[in-house]
């Protein structure tokens, strides 16, 4: 995935205050009035947003049937329990409407990408109910790869679902964060502390502007590895609340890998580590696959389990071919999840390009 070039938003200058909180017209109250808080992903969601965007600019040729028919599998699966909602380019709209079939909303709009956990808003509620839907300003991962399209889309899908939009000046993506729902949070310093996203910004004023706008009591950190994989590292490929107390958390085995010695020291970490009430984590390892199926391996190739997305009375999950560790994941899983119907799906194009389930999805609370 190659870097293009766009014209970079302003950045909080060293040392600077963060531009305050931003309500939508109507003048709604900003976070630090009305105690805003990121549910859970396991909380009811009024529907899914996905993002039918992949490219042969991007994905080659040869690999982008394979991610769309990916993309079409996961939207039905999720459909069958909650409302999904895909953007999609006009000019794919037909393509799209033929694998996605009638349960699947399409939404037109220009959109570079499919990666909707990192593009789309990331949506917050109020004590009192309400709604918010926080803008985290995508920088294609720190200017990696052409977005100037899916930077406008967590404004549209706001607007699309009448939700007020929130602004920060914080750059970040919605896969850099792990959330209890219940005010503690685990993020990777390599992602969100990186000076591709955000220069200048400490650890502080991180923590500070994210209490305002997710209601982040506590935040757990890791500290992922940088320029490895084109988001530095995201959450979402290394540890997972299941429940408030409850962490799966990946671990890669294979000593040759660049993730093996970064999994365990994060399992070091989440193993001393308290939540936001200070009460110690439950930590369930998932080992990733020993091997994977030959047609789409590569250098890039997102072989992990942890990667889930949690919708309304399911988990769907991916598999990779091994069948003691597909086995392995699925139960426990199972054992996580006890209410919710566990899926999985082989989205080895997907996982090709580097990413996974969770990273094409963008939840949105009831």
């Amino acid at each position: 995935m190659t870097g293009r070039g766009f014209s970079r938003r302003k950045l909080l200058a060293s040392g600077g205050a963060f531009a305050m909180l931003s309500g939508a017209t109507n003048g709604t109250a900003g976070a630090e009035d009305t105690g805003w808080r990121m549910p859970d992903e396991g909380a009811p969601h009024a529907a899914t947003w996905m993002a039918f965007g992949p490219s042969a600019g991007i994905w080659g040729k040869q690999l982008l049937p394979v991610v769309r028919d990916n993309l079409a599998l996961i939207a039905k699966a999720i459909a069958a329990h909650e409302p999904v909602k895909m953007l999609v380019r006009e000019k794919d709209h037909d393509i799209a409407a033929r694998l996605c079939g009638p349960t699947v909303s399409l939404v037109t709009q220009p959109i570079d990408d499919l990666w909707m956990r990192d593009t789309g808003p990331v949506f917050v509620k109020s004590e009192t109910g309400q709604f918010g839907a926080v803008d985290f300003n995508f920088n294609g991962w720190g200017d990696k790869q052409e977005h100037t399209r899916d930077a406008e889309v967590a404004g549209f899908v706001a607007h699309e679902t009448a939700i007020p939009p929130f602004t920060t000046r914080l750059v970040l993506e919605g896969g850099g964060i792990e959330v209890d729902g219940e005010g503690t949070a685990i993020i990777t310093e390599s992602c969100v502390l990186n000076a591709n996203r955000n220069p200048g910004v400490s650890k502080a004023q991180c923590e500070e502007e994210l209490h305002r706008l997710l209601g982040l009591d506590k935040i757990i950190w890791l500290p992922g590895i940088a320029g490895k994989d084109i988001t530095d590292g995201h959450t979402d490929f290394y540890a997972r609340f299941a429940s408030p107390g409850v962490v799966v958390a990946g671990l890669d085995t294979d000593p040759q890998s660049y993730d093996h010695a970064v999994t365990k020291r994060h399992l070091e970490i989440l193993k001393t580590a308290t939540d936001a009430k200070g009460q110690k984590l439950r930590i369930v390892v998932m080992e990733g696959p020993s091997t994977i199926r030959s047609a789409y391996e590569n250098n890039e190739f997102a072989a992990g389990y942890i990667n889930f997305y949690v919708c309304n009375g399911a988990v769907i999950a991916p598999e990779f071919g091994d069948r003691k560790t597909d086995r392995n994941s699925r139960d426990i899983l199972k054992d996580l999840f006890p209410n919710r119907e566990i899926i999985q799906l082989d989205i080895d194009g997907i996982a090709a390009g580097g990413g996974g389930i969770h990273c094409t999805t963008q939840q949105q609370p009831s």
